[in-house]
């Protein structure tokens, strides 16, 4: 008999894909109309923030499976992974007491689904890639474990979601692989992307024909941001090649989380996932989310709210998947705005951290859109090669930048001298005094000051365990659990800077 999930997705594979790309080139003229018409400036600048997170087993630290009503308890949505939960805060004004309330609204939920989950045994973790799997598995079998039901391939442990299984029994190409040095993994679905979570920054842009100048330079901060945060040097030590241990820590990449993206959503050149291309107008950036190539079109049903005047193009946008893109919603017309969502920065240590992120962007986009700040000039092709050599080496990455004064530099001091003076004035034109902006970018400086991310720390961790003669997998395992216990002490009051 096949499974009601099962037959959900046959259903899903019967929409019609011309029929379905017809509607959503339609919804995007409805989108251009209000765009013309000014329906998506909203003069007043918002932020938002989407927070994903692993859970584990509080006592062992391995990987564990959240039940789907502790979920629904804890006001969390469910993501890729049956190990996954995704917070999302509400959108509020960038000012002090917008940021502030986007702080508190974290630890206040936080707080409160930890204390569920710990009723249950688990912890939530932030961080970017899990390295323990569940007692008595390997992650290897974790990621590629299902079923194949009346013709239809089932992933074991993903969410019961019919886009994601969708994925898998489309005729469209996707990756379905991981492939980083030295690890290398086949599946069947696009479960090994559950290994991966994100901190995703949200800012609303005041005036939508602006969005092609803020989007330049959310591309051309992209690098400089992604070497501050990277955080997942390591995979589940069972998916490595045979491979000396130190070889394979001296040549880990410091954001596998980017690849790891890429790899297992990737079959095609371009990519679906990738570093975005500019653009030229608003209407632009509709246009790009139109000829992207549809993986899985779904059936589409609609209410009253405003976005759903174009819900066949929401639906597309949500497999547009680029490190940086542009968004359009608004469940009223009043509500309408264009803003630009922030994807590359991996989850990080604590709470503090996390929201330095989203007040360094924030104020980033403010100051050198205001101030015309000449990396706008940056070459794209220079701005993709320095976003892939912070994945790979974080902070010691060569990343070419253009100061405020003009001048073109790979020093590293001069390129964050620059970012954190006009992240802070940025801040302080959304009326942060200087004590208020500094406080925020303050884990960020520290990081840059004294050349130590997450990922430093995490390597360091492994190198000091293997040099006391410990095998990789204990080397690995232990730093993980290390990294847990930390944050149990720092997640909600603390920062990355207290762990050194």
């Amino acid at each position: 008999m096949t499974s009601d999930l099962a037959s959900q997705v046959k259903d899903v594979l019967t929409v019609d894909r011309e029929e379905f790309q017809a509607r959503v080139e339609e919804d995007a003229e409805v989108i251009k109309r209000e765009l013309e018409d000014g329906t998506f400036d909203n003069p007043q600048a918002i932020v938002g923030f989407e927070y994903e997170f692993y859970a584990v087993n509080a006592e062992t630290k391995a990987l564990s499976r959240v039940p789907r009503r502790l979920l629904s308890l804890i006001g969390f949505e469910k993501e890729l992974g049956l190990h996954n939960a995704e917070m999302s805060t509400s959108p509020q004004p960038l000012n002090e007491y917008g940021l502030a309330a986007q702080e508190s609204e974290v630890k206040a939920r936080l707080s409160a689904a930890e204390d569920r989950a710990g009723a249950e045994g688990m912890r939530l973790v932030s961080d970017g890639l899990w390295t323990i799997p569940p007692t008595g598995e390997t992650a290897g079998r974790y990621l590629t474990d299902g079923v194949e039901d009346d013709g239809v391939q089932i992933a074991a442990n993903m969410s019961n979601s019919v886009r994601y299984h969708a994925m898998a029994n489309t005729g469209e190409a996707v990756g379905m692989e991981l492939d980083a040095p030295h690890v290398s993994l086949t599946s069947k679905t696009v479960m090994p992307e559950s290994l991966i979570t994100s901190i995703q920054p949200h800012y609303q842009v005041p005036h939508a024909r602006d969005l092609p100048t803020y989007f330049e330079y959310a591309t051309r901060i992209a690098a400089p941001l992604l070497a501050l945060g990277v955080n997942s040097p390591f995979f589940p030590p069972d998916l490595y090649e045979d491979a000396p241990p130190e070889e394979i820590v001296d040549e880990a990449w410091m954001e596998n989380r980017i690849h790891v993206f890429e790899s297992v959503l990737n079959a095609d050149d371009p990519g679906k996932v990738r570093f975005p291309d500019d653009i030229e107008s608003a209407a632009d950036a509709i246009d790009d989310v139109v000829d992207d190539r549809t993986i899985v079109p779904m059936p589409v049903s609609r209410s009253d709210r405003f976005d759903d005047e174009f819900a066949h193009f929401r639906l597309k946008h949500g497999t547009y998947w680029r490190w940086v893109r542009p968004v359009f919603g608004g469940s009223t017309r009043a509500d309408a705005n264009a803003r630009i969502e922030f994807r590359p920065i991996a989850a990080q240590p604590t709470v503090r951290d996390s929201i330095a992120f989203q007040a360094a962007f924030a104020g980033l986009l403010e100051s050198t859109f205001r101030r015309e700040h000449p990396v706008h000039h940056l070459d794209w092709v220079v701005a993709r090669d320095n976003f892939y050599a912070a994945m790979r080496d974080g902070l010691d990455a060569d990343l070419y930048w253009i100061t405020n004064s003009g001048e073109e530099t790979t020093e590293t001091d001069e390129l964050f001298s620059d970012l954190f003076a006009h992240a802070k004035d940025g801040l302080q034109a959304r009326g942060l005094s200087d004590e208020q902006a500094a406080k925020y970018l303050y884990p960020l400086r520290q990081r840059a000051r004294h050349r130590v991310t997450p990922a430093d720390w995490k390597k360091r961790e492994v190198k000091e365990r293997l040099e006391d003669g410990e095998s990789l997998e204990d080397a690995i395992s232990g730093m993980q659990r290390a990294y847990i216990d930390q944050q149990k002490e720092t997640l909600l009051d603390g920062s990355f800077t207290d762990w050194n």
